[in-house]
């Protein structure tokens, strides 16, 4: 039965119930952050750390957190795995800590994280809340991930930094640029439901 639960979490999270392409969540980083890889990157393993350990935590407190302080006590528990990230960026990888900026803080506000603690980590134990956070963290990130190759490649002509294509490629500026993520998102997401679509037909 555990098995169960725990296929079921990362096939709902990784596809049928994907955080972003499916409930539309956490989209703000897709502006922010995935013109390249490599801060697209640390985003989205910044993420999956505060979305599992918020989910541990919550579940852990979940019988002991007074209701009507719950989402205070939720969001608290969230920014203090937020700035273990961000102390963790400075520290170590102090260049794209200043390209990220004030993105890496935001994460507090990334509904994925409020959204998995209060639909999953209050009614479910810690072991399988932990497995959750990291399915959503992955559902997020893959998507992130997706787009961010594209746009670097076509806005830049790299992918990580490393030039890919040549000289006779004119670097499509709209993909660097906010317009960009969205025109992207907007076809992962068309993609996806598509396929959806007609696997159901």
């Amino acid at each position: 039965m555990e098995t169960f639960k725990i296929k079921r979490v990362f096939s709902e999270d990784l596809g049928l119930n994907n955080p972003v392409f499916a409930q539309i969540l956490g989209i703000c980083s897709t502006l922010a952050v995935t013109n390249v890889v490599k801060n697209t990157v640390v985003m989205c393993a910044g993420l999956i750390f505060v979305t599992a350990l918020s989910n541990l935590t919550v579940s852990f407190m979940r019988n002991v957190m007074p209701s009507r302080i719950r989402m205070m006590v939720e969001t608290l528990i969230i920014a203090s795995y937020v700035i273990i990230v961000d102390i963790i960026l400075r520290a170590y990888l102090p260049d794209i800590s200043r390209q990220l900026g004030p993105y890496v803080g935001l994460i507090i506000t990334n509904c994925i994280i409020m959204g998995r603690a209060e639909a999953f980590a209050l009614n479910n134990p810690p072991g399988l809340s932990f497995l959750d956070g990291i399915a959503s963290g992955m559902g997020y990130s893959y998507v992130l991930l997706c787009i961010a190759v594209f746009r670097e490649l076509l806005g830049s002509g790299s992918i990580w930094g490393i030039k890919v294509l040549g000289e006779w490629w004119t670097n499509w500026s709209i993909m660097v640029m906010a317009p960009g993520a969205f025109f992207m998102l907007a076809i992962f997401i068309w993609i996806v439901k598509g396929a959806k679509e007609r696997s159901k037909e």
